[in-house]
């Protein structure tokens, strides 16, 4: 069975618009995707993030059709009021990842949270690893 792992979003936008040295991890992440190898997740405000960013890169239609291609390898996420009222009375210092890590946890299916920023989730309850270190790790389990 694939492992199921929550994208933050980070790592989608190192994949959409080839943020190197980053982009290499994030493509082997999504390319054991599209093997099945992988289940990957994001959260909903992961996409209005997405695309606030990359269309700045790709212009709007590009971004909104690549936001559309993803939609084939990431299962997305709601983000619900308990969700936000969790990242309100959470420990964590990002209010954004507080988000991430509330809706991650809801979904009992998902076994890690990958990120580059693995500072930003020092209180998090689902294990996390940076982008490199986890592509590295399923690369390696084969």
């Amino acid at each position: 069975m694939a492992s199921k792992i929550f994208v933050d979003t980070d790592i989608i936008i190192d994949l959409l618009i080839d943020r190197q040295p980053h982009a290499d991890a994030a493509s082997i992440i999504f390319d054991l995707a599209d093997k099945k190898k992988l289940k990957l997740f994001a959260s909903s405000i992961c996409l209005n993030n997405v695309h606030y960013i990359v269309r700045k890169e790709l212009g709007d239609m590009k971004t909104r059709a690549i936001i559309g291609d993803l939609l084939e390898l990431v299962e997305i996420l709601s983000v619900s009021g308990k969700d936000i009222e969790n990242a309100v009375n959470s420990e964590f210092k990002d209010f954004e990842d507080a988000i991430q890590h509330s809706v991650a946890q809801g979904s009992k299916e998902i076994s890690a949270i990958v990120t580059r920023n693995t500072k930003d989730y020092k209180k998090s309850q689902i294990p996390v690893f940076n982008t490199d270190t986890y592509a590295k790790m399923v690369l390696k389990e084969g």
